[in-house]
C-alpha cells in the first residue's frame, strides 16, 4: 500500500544503504550524514518502510546498486581516458625513451585530465563539500583535498608555471580510487546480503480462504484470524496456527534447524518457512508486521545499526587518523619544500601521504562484521538484541542454566498418580489438578491438562483463583477449596507425606490437597535433551563453568545435574531468589550467563552480564535478556558463545590490520626511506589503500557459525 511521508532523510554520501530519520554518523565510516531530499510515496511492505532502511527495502537496495554500477561506469570511462594522459605526459615519454609532443599536446592532456578531475573525481570532489559543510573533515575530504591540490598544481604548469605536470598520477590516482570504491560497495552490499535474504523469505501474495472461494491476496493484506491455504512448496505467509492438515516444514533459514519439522492440526507455524508435501489450512495468528519474521529483520538491522565499545574505539580511531593525516601531508609538504626539493615533489609527497592515510579500512573494520555477524546469527537461531551482550560473551566463564525447557525437552508427562485418600481415584486427582492447572501455560500444567485430555475428564471451572508464588496455586471447586502446591508448600506448612509417598530421582512432584486434607500427588517427568551432555562436555573444553538453577526439588537438581556431568546445582530456588544467586555468582568474580524461558527468569536475565532467554519462552524474558535462541537447545548456547569469540577475533584483526597498516604506510609516503630510493607515488599510495580496504572486507566476509 501506499503510504505518505513527508520526513526529512539523512544519508551518508559514500553509503546510501545508511538512511536515518536525524542527522548523525555513518555506521559504515563514520562520516556525517547529509540532509537528502524528501521521500514520498514511499512503499509499505510488510509493516517495514522500503527505502527508510537499507537492509529492508528494495527501494534502497536499488539504490545502492545504482550507485556500484555508477562506480563501474565512472571507473571505465576514467580508464579509456588515462591510456592516451599516460601516453602524453613528459614523465612517462621520458621513462619509455621517446618524444611524442607536438603543438598543442599540454592543452589536449589539461582537456582529458579535466574530464577525468570533474567526472572521474565528482563523487570525492561531492564528498568533499559535504564534509565541510558539516565541518566534520573525513575520507571523502581527505581524497577530494589530494585530487585537487594535484589538478589545480597540474593546470598551473599547463599555464606558465616552472615544473612537471603530474596529470598521469591525478588520472591514475582517481582509477584506482574508484575501483577501491566501488569494490567497497560490492563488499558492504554481501555482507547484507543474508539480512536481504531473511527480507526476501516473506512471499508477496497468500490464498486467502473465503466462504464461497480461495483468493489470491498481498500478504500484507492478512489480520488475525484470517484462514490462509498454503500448498505443498510455497512459503508460509503468516505465523499462525494448522487448522487443517499436516506437512513437514523446512524452518532452516528462520531457525537454523536443518531438519524438516512435522507439523499437524495444532502446531504452530512462522512465516518465510517452506511447506513440504503436505496441504495445509492455516489461521493466521498476527498481521504480517507483527510475524516472527519481521521481528527478526528489524531485530537485526536494530543490531546492526548498534554500536558496542569496539565500534565506538574504531570510530573515534578513524576520526584520529584523519586529523593525522591532514596535519601529516602538511608538515611532509613544508619539509621536501624547505629542505630544498621542488614545489612538484613536496605536493606529490603530501598527496600521497593523504591519500594513503585515509581511514577506509579502519572505518570498516567493524561495521562489516558487524553486518555479517547479526545476519548469520539470525539465520542460526542466534537472535542479537545487544550488541554489547554479543561482544561479551567471549568473557563468559560461568552459564546458569534454567532447567525446563532448556537442558531437558520441557514436556512434562504424567508418571504416576497416587490418591491418599479413600473415595478419590485417580481420575478424580487428575480432575481436580487440572481444575487448578487450565489457565496455566507451565510445563507441568500442560503435563497434566494433556493427561486429563487422554483420559477424556471433564474439566470443571473455578473460583477465587489464586497463585502462590513459587509454590503453586489454589482455588475453589465445585464449593471445594482445592491447592495443587510443591513439596516446598507441605514442608512450610507441616503438612506430613505419608509413608506410602515414592518419587524416583528425576520426577517433579505436585501434591493436592482439598479441603484442607492430603488427597492425593501427581509425579512428572521431563527427559533431558540428547544435545545437553555434548554442550556441557564443549563448555568444559572451553574452561566455561556450567550451574543449574531451579526451582525444582533437590532430588531432580542433583539427578540432572549429575547425569550432565555440570558443575554444580542449585536446586529449590523462589524467582526473586534466582537473581541473587547471581548476584553471589558474580561479587565471587565470575563473568555469568543466565539462561531461561520464563516470567521467573526475567529479574535473573536483566542482572546477569549476558542473559540468553531461549525461543519457547515468554516475551518478558526475551524483553530483558540481550540474547533470544529461537531453538531451546543448549548446543546453539555453545555456538553463540564460540560465535561470539569468533566474531570479536575478526574484529580485532581488522583493527590491527587497519591501523598496522598505516603505521608503516604512512612514513614510506611521506619519503622517509628517500635516500635509499624506496618513494610511493600517489598512485601506489592508492593501490595500497585499497589493498587494505580489501582485505578488512575479505576477512570479514569469512565469519562462519560452527554447530
Amino acid at each position: 500500500m501506499e503510504h505518505q511521508q513527508h520526513a526529512e532523510k539523512y544519508t551518508c554520501p559514500m553509503h546510501p544503504r545508511v538512511v536515518q530519520d536525524k542527522p548523525g554518523a555513518c555506521t559504515i565510516c563514520g562520516m556525517t550524514l547529509v540532509l537528502q531530499k524528501k521521500i514520498e510515496n514511499t512503499t509499505m511492505v510488510s509493516g517495514h518502510q522500503h527505502g527508510s532502511n537499507p537492509s529492508m527495502g528494495m527501494e534502497g537496495h536499488n539504490h545502492h546498486a545504482m550507485m556500484i554500477t555508477d562506480f563501474k561506469k565512472r571507473f571505465y570511462v576514467v580508464l579509456i581516458l588515462t591510456v592516451p594522459i599516460m601516453l602524453l605526459s613528459t614523465m612517462i615519454q621520458q621513462f619509455m625513451g621517446v618524444n611524442w609532443q607536438f603543438t598543442g599536446s599540454p592543452y589536449i592532456l589539461f582537456a582529458l585530465s579535466s574530464i577525468v578531475f570533474f567526472y572521474g573525481g565528482r563523487p570525492f570532489l561531492k564528498g568533499l563539500v559535504d564534509e565541510v559543510k558539516a565541518k566534520n573533515p573525513g575520507m571523502m575530504f581527505l581524497i577530494g583535498f589530494a585530487i585537487t591540490v594535484a589538478y589545480l598544481y597540474s593546470v598551473a604548469i599547463v599555464f606558465g608555471l616552472e615544473g612537471m605536470d603530474f596529470f598521469w598520477e591525478l588520472a591514475t590516482l582517481i582509477l584506482i580510487m574508484l575501483l577501491g570504491h566501488w569494490i567497497e560497495m560490492k563488499s558492504v552490499a554481501g555482507a547484507s546480503k543474508e539480512l536481504e535474504l531473511l527480507v526476501q523469505l516473506m512471499p508477496s501474495d497468500a490464498h486467502l480462504v473465503m466462504p464461497d472461494m480461495v483468493h489470491d491476496v498481498k500478504t500484507d493484506t492478512l489480520k488475525e484470524n484470517d484462514i490462509i491455504l498454503v500448498k505443498p512448496g510455497e512459503k508460509v505467509a503468516a505465523d499462525g496456527i494448522i487448522l487443517e492438515g499436516e506437512s513437514w516444514l523446512n524452518e532452516s533459514m528462520l531457525t537454523g534447524e536443518s531438519k524438516p519439522v512435522q507439523k499437524i492440526k495444532g502446531n504452530k507455524v512462522i512465516a518465510g518457512s517452506i511447506n513440504g508435501n503436505g496441504s495445509i489450512k492455516i489461521i493466521v495468528s498476527h498481521a504480517a508486521k507483527d510475524s516472527y519474521l519481521s521481528q527478526v529483520v528489524k531485530l537485526v538491522d536494530d543490531a546492526q545499526k548498534s554500536k558496542s565499545k569496539t565500534q565506538l574505539l574504531a570510530d573515534t580511531a578513524a576520526k584520529w587518523l584523519t586529523i593525522i593525516a591532514i596535519l601529516a601531508g602538511i608538515a611532509t609538504f613544508l619539509y621536501w619544500y624547505v629542505t630544498g626539493q621542488s614545489l612538484a615533489f613536496a605536493m606529490e609527497r603530501m598527496v600521497t601521504v593523504i591519500v594513503i592515510c585515509c581511514p577506509h579500512a579502519l572505518g570498516l573494520a567493524v561495521p562489516l562484521v558487524v553486518a555479517k555477524s547479526t545476519a548469520l546469527s539470525a539465520k542460526n537461531g542466534l537472535l542479537i538484541k545487544n550488541r554489547t551482550a554479543f561482544e561479551n560473551a567471549r568473557k563468559i566463564t560461568t552459564i546458569v542454566f534454567d532447567k525446563t525447557g532448556t537442558l531437558t525437552v520441557g514436556k512434562f508427562e504424567v508418571s504416576k498418580i497416587v490418591s491418599l485418600q479413600k473415595g478419590l481415584n485417580e481420575n478424580e486427582i487428575i480432575r481436580l489438578a487440572s481444575a487448578l492447572e487450565q489457565k496455566s501455560e507451565h510445563p507441568i500444567a500442560t503435563g497434566i491438562l494433556q493427561k486429563a485430555k487422554d483420559l477424556s475428564i471433564l474439566i470443571p471451572s473455578t473460583e477465587n483463583f489464586n497463585a502462590i508464588t513459587g509454590k503453586g496455586v489454589e482455588a475453589t471447586i465445585e464449593g471445594k477449596k482445592v491447592w495443587v502446591v510443591s513439596p516446598g508448600y507441605l514442608k512450610e506448612n507441616n503438612i506430613t507425606v505419608p509413608d506410602g509417598f515414592t518419587a524416583n530421582d528425576t520426577e517433579t512432584v505436585v501434591f493436592i490437597i482439598a479441603n484442607n486434607q492430603l488427597a492425593g500427588y501427581i509425579a512428572l517427568s521431563d527427559e533431558i535433551r540428547p544435545e545437553s551432555a555434548e554442550a556441557i562436555k564443549t563448555l568444559k573444553e572451553n574452561n566455561i563453568k556450567s550451574i543449574l538453577l531451579t526451582g525444582d526439588n533437590n532430588k531432580v537438581a542433583k539427578s540432572v545435574s549429575e547425569t550432565l556431568g555440570m558443575d554444580s546445582f542449585i536446586a529449590e530456588v523462589l524467582p526473586h531468589q534466582k537473581l541473587e544467586k547471581i548476584k553471589d555468582l558474580q561479587s565471587k568474580g565470575e563473568f555469568v550467563a543466565m539462561t531461561g524461558d520464563g516470567v521467573n527468569d526475567a529479574p535473573a536475565l536483566a542482572i546477569a552480564d549476558v542473559g540468553i532467554a531461549v525461543g519457547s519462552g515468554s516475551d518478558i524474558a526475551a524483553e530483558t535478556a540481550g540474547i533470544i535462541l529461537v531453538n531451546s537447545n543448549p548446543k546453539d548456547i555453545v555456538s553463540l558463545i564460540l560465535f561470539g569469540k569468533a566474531t570479536y577475533r575478526k574484529m580485532i584483526q581488522n583493527l590491527v590490520w587497519a591501523t598496522g597498516y598505516n603505521v608503516v604506510a604512512l612514513p614510506l609516503a611521506a619519503g622517509i626511506l628517500y635516500n635509499q630510493g624506496i618513494l610511493l607515488s600517489p598512485a601506489i599510495g592508492a593501490v595500497l589503500m585499497t589493498v587494505s580496504t580489501i582485505v578488512v572486507a575479505i576477512n570479514a566476509s569469512m565469519l562462519t557459525v560452527k554447530k
